[in-house]
């Protein structure tokens, strides 16, 4: 009689940052049976002990001793953009998966070295972009796939936010554009990864950026100036499933200054009918979207995900789910060595499309 196998250990991953990577990466590990945290790391330490102990987990500030200890095989990166490229390049360095959280650095360039390291060593690098991971965006994908719109002729993707409406709203990092602030960094990287994935490849770019609020006030006191758009208007061209014979113009309007702004919402019009998909609820992009039909000639109809993309759980805060099933994705890539999507080449693209909106 054969004798059962015992499942592999899970693999150990630490999280740098304490942001977002706190209150959301950390919960949705705990879901998570092929991955399990093992350590945290911030430059702070004082920051890093209050979470330390919090969350029963040892950390490091210092990133060399963190690659050293041999109970970290992967590391999710979820801290401000500027420090991001040389971290993930010497954690790669020293061997370990990478999740990356966006956008991935600062420039095009640097992506590609990271994808050229990450090839070099072997390793699954994956980027967080949450969407291609919620219900309703990949029903959307199912249904562009299957024909249900026809052929594209257009596409409109208005994101408009109010996060940063208030101009009493301190200046931080997100107030500079060399440490990645800005609308593009936030929403344009999702929204370029979000329509080459649901439409084609991004074939041409032009942006038209301003900065609305052009000062706040400095944690330290006065007033600092901020360089960082906070409006980005683009259009785009996309190529149809890849055809390059099928060119899908495309308008995304962004803003983080849009008091009482309508939200998320993309709206694809093609040979044979509608897709709308859109939320107005701005604290949470799971919670709240919906997804229309309109075949040509028919009435509009309401759609639901199929069962098979739905969440297990269901979590107060929306973002939790959309990135256990990406780190899901990712603790696949790593056991099977198969490439990971959305990963480095996803990140390149849309990198490349936020180098030239601001170009």
């Amino acid at each position: 009689m054969a004798l059962p196998t015992s499942s592999p250990s899970p693999i150990g991953v630490a999280v740098a940052g304490l942001g977002f990577g706190e209150s959301v990466h950390l919960q949705a590990l705990a879901t998570q049976s092929d991955l399990e945290a093992v350590a945290l790391w911030h430059p702070r330490r004082e920051r890093l002990d209050q979470a330390c102990l919090e969350h029963n987990l040892p950390g490091y500030d210092d990133w060399e001793a963190l690659l050293s200890d041999p109970g970290v095989e992967a590391v999710i990166i979820a801290t401000p953009p500027e420090p991001r490229f040389a971290l993930a390049l010497q954690a790669l360095k020293a061997g370990k998966h990478l999740l990356l959280e966006k956008p991935v650095a600062l420039k095009a360039e640097l992506v590609a070295e990271l994808q050229r390291v990450a090839i070099q060593n072997r390793l699954s690098v994956a980027v967080d972009y949450e969407y291609r991971a919620v219900p309703l965006f990949m029903q959307a994908a199912r249904m562009l796939e299957a024909g249900d719109v026809g052929t594209p002729w257009l596409v409109k993707l208005d994101w408009l936010m109010s996060s940063r409406a208030d101009a009493s709203r301190p200046w931080s990092w997100y107030s500079q554009r060399e440490a990645g602030g800005g609308v593009l960094g936030a929403l344009g990287t999702h929204a370029f990864d979000m329509l080459a994935w649901l439409v084609g490849p991004i074939r041409s770019v032009q942006g038209l950026n301003s900065v609305s609020i052009k000062e706040r006030p400095h944690p330290s006191g006065g007033m600092a100036p901020v360089d960082a758009e906070d409006v980005s208007l683009i259009q785009m061209q996309l190529d149809w499933q890849g055809r390059t014979d099928q060119r899908v113009p495309a308008q995304v309007n962004l803003a983080s200054v849009a008091s009482n702004g309508r939200g998320c919402w993309l709206e694809i019009y093609g040979s044979e009918g509608s897709l709308t998909l859109g939320s107005s609820n701005q604290k949470d992009y799971v919670h709240g979207f919906g997804l229309w039909h309109t075949p040509m000639g028919e009435a509009t109809r309401n759609i639901e995900a199929d069962a098979e993309f739905m969440f297990p759980t269901t979590w107060s805060d929306g973002r939790v789910a959309p990135v256990a099933r990406i780190q899901s994705w990712w603790a696949q890539s790593i056991r099977t060595g198969t490439p990971m999507v959305p990963g480095l080449s996803e990140g390149l693209l849309s990198q490349q499309a936020c180098d030239q909106s601001i170009a």
